[in-house]
This record gives C-alpha cells, sequence and structure tokens, in this order.
C-alpha cells in the first residue's frame, strides 16, 4: 500500500491500514521511529477503552485495601531477598 505526501505534508492512510488499526474519522494516532529506523503507526485510545480488559469472570474487584496489602507483601519479598544476598 502507499500514499502520495501532499504540499502540506500531509497523507492519508490506506483504507485497510485505518480498517486494521480500526480508526475512525476524528482519531488520533502516535508515530514512533524505532531504532533500527523503522516507523510505528498506533492508535492513540482513550483511557476509557481500557476499561474492562482484565475483567476475570467469576471474580470480584481488587479492593484499594488488598492492592495495598499486595504491594506492602511485595516490598516486604523484594526486602527479605536483598537482605539474603
Amino acid at each position: 500500500m502507499q500514499s502520495t505526501i501532499t504540499v502540506k505534508g500531509q497523507a492519508t492512510l490506506p483504507k485497510p491500514i485505518r480498517d486494521h488499526l480500526g480508526l475512525k474519522p476524528g482519531d488520533q494516532v502516535k508515530f514512533f521511529i524505532d531504532s533500527n529506523g523503522t516507523v510505528v503507526i498506533l492508535p492513540m485510545l482513550p483511557a476509557s477503552s481500557l476499561r474492562g480488559m482484565l475483567k476475570r469472570p467469576g471474580r470480584k474487584p481488587v479492593t484499594i485495601k488488598e492492592m495495598d496489602e499486595g504491594i506492602a507483601a511485595a516490598v516486604g519479598e523484594r526486602d527479605a531477598r536483598s537482605k539474603q544476598r
């Protein structure tokens, strides 16, 4: 696929690319230059689009208290490992 750059430096993304990325009019994309010089185009997704991605059927949501306890436990384990060295 290819596209032509206009005098304003604009290009139209071919329809198969827009479809693949799920892009609609008004959506934004982000461009990255990889270390080998490859250009990567990714859709800019609103944070709300992430809602529900990690749902696990049959499991209740984790509370803030449970998150804090999990973090504290992980920090304690990390400290214990570093003292063993």
